[in-house]
Order: C-alpha cells, then sequence, then structure tokens
C-alpha cells in the first residue's frame, strides 16, 4: 500500500465522526507509546520494510536453487520433494512475506491505528532441512500465517475496520491450504488438494486487494493528471465478479478435471477481464508505475480461461492457466505493489524511475516465457524463464534494498542524487 490514500474526501461531519472512532489512540496508552517510541532498527520499524526486502530475496533464491534441482544436479535435505519444496516455498515462502508486508503497512492506513513494529515482526524458517522432522518443520512453518492472521484480525477488530476482514477470510483459506498441503505430504506421501487451496487463496486475496488498490489508484491519479473517464466504483458486478471467481476456485479444488468446472472457470475468468476493462486502465499509459497494476492483475481472467480451456482441449496444458496465476498475476503484482508501496512510505516521488521500469520488463519476460514453456516443454525456455525471473527480484533487492534497511543512499530510487536519508 502506498503513502497514497484509498479513501475519498469526507465531509465534515464524516471526518469527526471517524475521530471519534479512532478516539483509542490515546497517549496513555502504553502500547502505543512504545510503538510511537520505536527507537530499534529502521528495518524493523515498519511491516513493508523486512518483509518485501525477505519476499524479493526469496523469491530470486527460491527460483534459483529449484531449477538445479529440476536438473537434479542438487538435492534439498527437505521432507518434500523437489516440485513439491518449489510450489511451497514460492507460495508460502514468497507470497506469505509479500502479502504479510502489505498488510502490516495497509492495515494502519485502514484502521488509523499506529503500525506494527519491532519484535513482531519476526520471520519465517524456510524448510531447507526438514528431513526427518517434517511434522516439527510444518508446525513452525504453518505458525507464520496463523500469527499474522492473528495480529491483522486484532489490529482490524480494534480499529473497527469491519469491511476488511473480507481480506482475513481470504488469508484463512491460506493458511487451511498450507495445514493440507503438509498433511497430505506427511500422510500420503505427496499433496494434491492443498496445492489447489493455496494457489485459489492467494488468487482470491489478489482479486480483493487488487479490486480494492487498482481503481482507487487509478482514480485518485487521473483526477489530478488526466480527468476524464473514470474507474467504475465498486457494484453488484464486482461483488457477483468475486463470488463467480471463488466459485470456480472451490470447482477446481474438488473437481480439478470434470468439464463443467471447465466452463465455471472460463465465465470466471471472462467476468474478470470485464472487471478490470471498467477501471479506465487503457488511460493510465503515462504512468508505468499505475499501468503495471492493469497488467498483473490482467493474468487473473487469463489464468482462468487458460485453465478452463485446459479441461476441453487435451493439447492445452494446465500449468499455463497455474503459471498464468503463479507467475503472472502473483509475480507482477506483488513487484507492482512493493514498489509503490516502498516509494510512497520512503517519501520518494511515485515515479516509476528506469530500473524500476526495467524490473517491470523482466517480470512480464519471465512470466510470459514461464506460460509459453508450458506449450512447448522445452527446458530451454524454464530455465531463461526462471533466471529472468530471479534477475526482476534481486534487481529489487539493489534498488530498493539500501532504503528499505535503512541506510542513506547515495542516489535516491528515482536516480537522483540525495543527502536525505530513506
Amino acid at each position: 500500500m502506498s503513502a497514497e490514500t484509498t479513501k475519498p474526501v469526507m465531509p465534515q461531519a464524516a471526518s469527526q465522526a471517524a475521530s471519534q472512532k479512532t478516539a483509542h489512540l490515546k497517549e496513555d496508552n502504553p502500547a502505543l507509546r512504545r510503538r510511537r517510541g520505536y527507537d530499534g532498527p529502521a528495518l524493523f520499524s515498519f511491516g513493508f520494510r523486512p518483509f518485501f526486502l525477505a519476499a524479493a530475496l526469496w523469491a530470486a533464491l527460491g527460483i534459483l536453487l529449484w531449477l538445479p534441482q529440476f536438473f537434479g544436479d542438487i538435492e534439498l535435505h527437505s521432507h518434500l520433494s523437489p516440485l513439491e519444496w518449489h510450489i511451497h516455498e514460492m507460495l508460502f515462502g514468497y507470497v506469505a512475506a509479500a502479502v504479510a508486508g502489505f498488510l502490516l503497512t495497509a492495515i494502519p492506513n485502514w484502521t488509523g491505528r499506529l503500525p506494527v513494529n519491532g519484535l513482531p515482526l519476526a520471520g519465517r524458517i524456510a524448510l531447507l532441512a526438514s528431513a526427518g522432522h517434517g511434522a516439527v518443520a510444518a508446525a513452525i512453518d504453518v505458525s507464520f500465517l496463523v500469527v499474522l492472521a492473528a495480529v491483522a484480525a486484532r489490529e482490524i477488530v480494534a480499529g473497527r475496520n469491519w469491511r476488511n476482514l473480507r481480506v482475513l477470510l481470504a488469508l484463512a483459506v491460506l493458511i487451511v491450504g498450507n495445514v493440507v498441503f503438509h498433511a497430505e505430504v506427511l500422510v500420503d506421501g505427496f499433496a494434491d488438494y492443498g496445492i489447489r487451496i493455496s494457489i485459489g487463496g492467494v488468487i482470491l486475496l489478489l482479486t480483493l486487494i487488487g479490486g480494492r488498490i487498482v481503481p482507487s489508484f487509478t482514480n485518485n491519479w487521473l483526477n489530478r493528471n488526466n480527468p476524464g473517464r473514470l474507474p467504475v466504483a465498486f457494484s453488484r458486478y464486482d461483488a457477483a465478479t468475486i463470488t463467480m471467481s471463488a466459485l470456480a476456485l472451490l470447482a477446481w479444488v474438488i473437481e480439478p478435471g470434470e468439464p463443467i468446472t471447465g466452463v465455471v472457470l472460463i465465465l470466471a475468468g471472462l467476468m474478470q477481464a470485464l472487471r478490470l476493462s471498467r477501471w479506465a486502465g487503457d488511460r493510465t499509459v503515462s504512468d508505468r508505475l499505475l499501468l503495471i497494476l492493469h497488467v498483473g492483475y490482467a493474468f487473473i481472467p487469463l489464468g482462468f480461461v487458460l485453465l478452463g480451456a485446459a479441461l476441453w482441449i487435451d493439447p492445452l496444458p494446465e500449468s499455463a492457466g497455474i503459471h498464468a496465476w503463479t507467475a503472472g498475476a502473483v509475480g507482477v503484482m506483488t513487484l507492482a505493489v512493493m514498489t509503490r508501496a516502498s516509494l510512497g512510505h520512503l517519501k520518494q516521488p511515485l515515479v516509476a524511475s528506469g530500473s524500476t521500469q526495467a524490473i517491470y520488463a523482466l517480470v512480464l519476460v519471465a512470466a510470459l516465457l514461464r506460460i509459453v514453456a508450458a506449450f512447448t516443454g522445452g527446458s530451454g525456455l524454464l530455465v531463461a524463464a526462471g533466471l529472468i525471473w530471479a534477475a526482476a527480484f534481486l534487481g529489487f533487492v539493489i534498488c530498493y534494498g539500501p532504503a528499505l534497511a535503512g541506510r542513506p543512499p547515495s542516489w535516491t530510487i528515482t536516480g537522483r542524487r540525495t543527502q536525505a536519508k530513506a
């Protein structure tokens, strides 16, 4: 979430009501005094700093570890198979860290409460050496999202921001997916339902969060810079699209091979595409920081349609749709949000510099190559997609890491020399 607000300007009466609603922010509250008086490392002063940095690092390193596993060159001492490790660590290593950074940064904007910082921002333990103690590793792994959900629920309830409880529902699906994933591996020796539940939970979360921030940021920018057609406000159509998408994902989890599931997936994809077209993304071409959000969201309907079509047309690979979701929607949208939120909260101009645009180009190329590789089956494209993906996220670490860690960079993220600290 960037520093810009997603809320419209309130009239005076509504503003007074909102002030009364957040009257619990009192100076005599010792917990709030501790947060305001936080003087620890800058890296742990705000949720986006450690988790965005960790997410980008693991997104790159996870793929660089996966590729030699895929070709049998190395073997990790994990209780998960190489493919299961790859799927799990992309979902619950990389994505979970990015979601944590977003929620712990966005929730204070939603609720009016101060950010969670300091000791509560403990990281997760990767399943790199879990052979022989899979149950213990699974318990530690699952606990991360449980703690995150508990913290998010506490802040949302304390801030009485009830409409954002639906984000917790999607987070709950992710937790269930992780539990089922581990349970299947420990009991049956392989994951099945857990993989689909987890991917479905991530896509549902992107549908909810993307449906809020993409049209909101677009509306704010167009009002300032390009008056005219604006994104259509959230309506019954959006609610119907979210409901249809949830039903399609549920059908895919339960009956992934049934033709009727393909029909529902395609229908959800078409509804998602129409929903995206209502957000005036074609009017944001001059602002790459905003345009990339629309491009990233476009992979959601593409994934629905490709996955649904694969259930009707035999030559079409199921993995094309899955990677449209994971490499495309997840990869592009998380990088788009991480760059935008980092710029906003680090007090940098909301402008995509040349290096930031290069990061976007790399992750887009990686996603497209991975989808094409699913059709061709060629290992060369798979390797290229993986290396380019890693380059994109390492690019984020190089460009944004120093500022996220709290060190005053010699150059700002936008490329101009500065003496100001991040």
